[in-house]
């Protein structure tokens, strides 16, 4: 497995979505590959970060968020509906 197919994989791989055979081949490039772990955990906390974001649906920005990014994220967000 080359690092582009890891990262392909994983979603499917933290659903649980793989086959054993799948699931083998991924911890196995894991246990050798020097920066896919480091890219796994960055995957997984940015999971968990976006999930936070929605925790509280009257949360406030932070005082410390530019209002520009806050105008170009609706702005976006429009555009998308």
């Amino acid at each position: 497995m080359t690092c582009r197919e890891f990262i392909a994989f994983l979603l499917e791989y933290l659903s649980e979505d793989l086959s054993a055979r799948e699931r083998a081949e991924f911890e196995r490039h894991l246990a050798q590959c020097p920066d896919c772990p480091a890219y796994l955990r960055s995957y997984e906390e940015t999971i968990k970060l976006g999930k936070m974001v929605f925790a509280d649906p009257d949360a406030t920005v932070p005082q410390e968020v530019p209002e520009e990014l806050v105008q170009a994220i609706l702005a976006s967000r429009r555009q998308d509906t």
